[in-house]
């Protein structure tokens, strides 16, 4: 896995240079890929760590993220219905995202380094309630995803909880 790198696949509706909103973080994890991985990818937990998420729904009753799967959430107070478009345990993880207003591509990429894992998630948006809250509130999406990085970095050095396993691609 050292020295693998990836590139986030945008459909090109998506692309940062075509999209009105456009949002970047990034922090270095010290933690195993595969332990980022578990905690990310078991979007069913979100809600328990990281405050801007509730009611994680993935269709069939699974815990985890796979590709093609489908989940609804509440993110941002906004009822969002997400569907699972790129998955490769455990280096990255990409969905769509929408709601009236609001057509998002949501992308994580996570590359083991020294130290750690280095995360970078990045979306694009379209739609007038993405515009209107970019205008409204220009930082709150970057502030957020931050504490999202923070919050999966503060539970990856935990370790694995009990009942976790790692979420493969099959």
């Amino acid at each position: 896995m050292a020295g693998t790198h990836h590139v986030i696949r945008w459909p090109e509706r998506f692309l940062p240079s075509q999209s009105p909103v456009h949002v970047v973080n990034e922090l270095l994890i010290q933690a195993p890929a595969e332990m980022v991985w578990e905690w990310l990818a078991r979007a069913s937990g979100w809600p328990h760590w990281y405050p801007n998420s509730r009611n994680v729904r993935i269709a069939g009753g699974a815990v985890g993220l796979t590709i093609d799967a489908e989940f609804d959430w509440v993110t941002f107070g906004v009822p969002v219905h997400s569907r699972v478009v790129e998955f490769t345990a455990p280096l990255s993880v990409a969905w769509t995202a929408r709601a009236p207003g609001l057509d998002a591509y949501h992308a994580w990429l996570l590359e083991p380094v020294a130290g750690g894992t280095r995360v970078l998630t990045e979306e694009t948006q379209h739609g007038w309630l993405a515009r209107l809250n970019a205008f409204l509130f220009p930082r709150r999406m970057h502030r957020h995803h931050q504490i999202w990085l923070e919050q999966l970095g503060r539970m990856a050095r935990t370790g694995t909880h009990p009942g976790m396993r790692i979420l493969r691609a099959t």
